[in-house]
């Protein structure tokens, strides 16, 4: 059997593929029974996060794994395979745990080094764990990766090298300054009570905000949040709960709002949002289009060199207010020409969507108004490159948006009203893209490659192991025959010299094994090593069930030390 893993993230998928692939807890539950009732799968585990859905299971078959995981994964995500695939990675082997631990490591998240997916790793392994379809890989796998996880913390300065997305959102906001200034004082909204949300009230908390609003439907876990906040001593926020039909009323009163259900539709709509802005202010809010912005007048512009322009360079004199594509450049030029001119224009950028709004009047006049120049002030020889439009400073925002759900809680139109700045689990990929990387990620990448190494290693000594226990029990029960037919024919043979023969064949028996056994296990653990456990069979003639039979017994033995749980 071997470790396969077939999955989507950040960095292989859009957003809108991730927001409608994200899985419920039920649908997660069912994804693990139905992996391993398949026929390739023999144990599995589901890691599912706001920004990766990936799917590990330990398989006989890789092309037939792969075949089974992917077609798994679109029918419970509920998106087409064949709009699924061009998006899935698929990792195998040595690879598969490199980037298990990698992300453990905060190596792939989107922001490098937060640590919140040790706890979404932990809760992966417990809900295997709970329906049964983690076996000794699935638990070796998780619980080693989140050993690692925790080295690279605590021996590198990985968390210097990012943030997690509550703390990176907040940055943005603060828009390069300290997110502490930024939050001093200010009133806070958290919708939603589950792992995300806490550590955005949290994080808020820790940063000054001097109010903090839990909204939840389920008001007792918005209440015992706002009552672990409230009683802190390292922080002096008031907190409360709310119901969630109360949102619309306290987002009048929030400067940040903070949003992360599980809900599959929208939270926050613009419509919404737009009506507690105009509330909080008494002005009307609207749709603020970057896209089509109102440019003020334009300087001159300064001479170009773009090619393609009709117009002569060689004797060019600068006037004020004079332009390659207004009407003193077009003056005195014949048809052709006047013609190419209008071909250059066109590909220049002319803002289309302003022409498309004259109508023929205004189109007449422009015509009548061109003749009339170029029959009175004759061709200028003159070339100049138009100013790009200037870009509209936004106004300082009146609330702030972080959506950090998957899918999305707040509309994404609420991008354009005037007066919101809104965050999200998009924007954030596009910021932390160009974020810098501290050296530690070097330390990090080091540490995984070790693990990696050693796993390996660990894994394929212990595939071996029950082979060894069969050879050993096979020798065992050679020596204990050999002493019986003794026995038969010496049967004067008194206890003390019976005892002492036993013994003495005993060891014989262990050193001649000694050191074969030791150096198999070595040579097993060696890369390509797998192939010594079916050498020793061969050689031995053991039985293939007695060696199926020692790995049952090591299964139950963890199984039951699992249900135990820990002393």
């Amino acid at each position: 059997m071997s470790l396969l893993v077939v999955g989507l993230s950040h960095r292989s998928a859009p957003v809108s593929v991730l927001e409608r692939a994200s899985l419920s807890s039920d649908a997660q539950f069912k994804l693990l029974q139905d992996t391993v009732a398949a026929e390739p799968a023999a144990e599995a585990a589901v890691l599912a996060t706001c920004n990766r859905i990936e799917l590990y299971a330990d398989v006989d078959k890789f092309h037939a794994g792969v075949a089974e995981l992917s077609t798994l994964l679109a029918q419970h995500s509920g998106v087409g395979l064949e709009e699924l695939t061009p998006y899935l990675y698929v990792h195998y082997e040595d690879r598969a745990v490199h980037h298990l631990f990698s992300v453990a490591c905060g190596l792939d998240s989107m922001v490098v080094g937060e640590g919140q997916i040790l706890g979404q790793l932990k809760d992966s392994l417990a809900a295997a764990q709970e329906l049964h379809t983690a076996g000794r890989l699935m638990n070796d796998l998780f619980q080693q990766g989140l050993r690692v996880g925790k080295r690279a913390h605590s021996e590198t300065g990985i968390d210097r090298a990012g943030q997690s997305l509550v703390t990176f959102g907040l940055e943005q906001f603060a828009a390069g300054g300290d997110v502490r200034d930024w939050a001093r004082g200010k009133k806070a909204l958290v919708i939603g009570a589950g792992s995300m949300s806490s550590l955005a009230a949290a994080t808020l908390a820790r940063a000054g905000v001097a109010e903090v609003v839990v909204a939840n439907r389920t008001l007792d876990r918005a209440e015992r949040l706002a009552q672990i906040l409230t009683e802190d001593e390292t922080t002096d926020v008031a907190a409360r709960a709310v119901p969630m039909e109360s949102v619309p009323a306290e987002l009048t009163r929030a400067d940040v709002a903070v949003s992360c259900t599980g809900a599959t539709g929208l939270v926050l709509t613009a419509e919404g949002i737009a009506e507690a802005v105009e509330r909080r202010t008494g002005a009307p809010v609207a749709l603020d289009d970057q896209e089509t912005p109102s440019a003020p007048a334009l300087p001159a512009t300064s001479l170009g060199t773009e090619d393609g322009c009709p117009l002569d360079l060689s004797a060019v004199q600068q006037q004020p207010g004079f332009s390659v594509m207004g009407e003193a450049a077009v003056a005195g030029m014949d048809a052709a020409t006047l013609e190419q001119h209008a071909a250059w224009v066109d590909n220049a950028g002319v803002d289309r969507r302003t022409a498309a709004r004259r109508g023929p009047e205004a189109d007449a006049e422009l015509i009548s108004a061109l003749a009339a120049t170029a029959a009175t002030v004759g061709r200028i020889p003159e070339r100049r490159v138009p100013e790009p439009v200037a870009t509209l400073v936004r106004p300082e925002p009146v609330l702030c948006l972080l959506d950090l759900a998957m899918p999305r809680d707040v509309d994404a139109a609420a991008h354009r009203l005037a007066g919101v700045r809104l965050v999200d689990i998009e924007s954030l990929s596009e910021a932390s893209a160009d974020a810098p990387m501290a050296t530690d990620v070097d330390l990090v990448r080091r540490i995984v490659a070790e693990e990696v190494a050693a796993f390996g290693a660990a894994q394929r000594a212990a595939h071996i192991t029950p082979t060894v226990v069969a050879l050993r029990t096979m020798a065992a029960d050679v020596v204990a025959n050999e002493i019986a037919r003794l026995e038969g024919r010496l049967p004067a043979l008194d206890d003390k010299h019976r005892a002492e023969i036993t013994q003495t064949v005993k060891r014989v028996v262990d050193k001649l094994l000694h050191a074969p056994t030791v150096r198999v296990k070595q040579l097993a653990a060696e890369p390509g090593g797998a192939g010594y456990a079916d050498a020793l069979r061969t050689l031995f003639d053991l039985d293939p069930e007695a060696v199926a039979a020692v790995s049952r017994a090591e299964d139950s033995t963890e199984k039951n030390a699992e249900n135990r749980g820990p002393a």
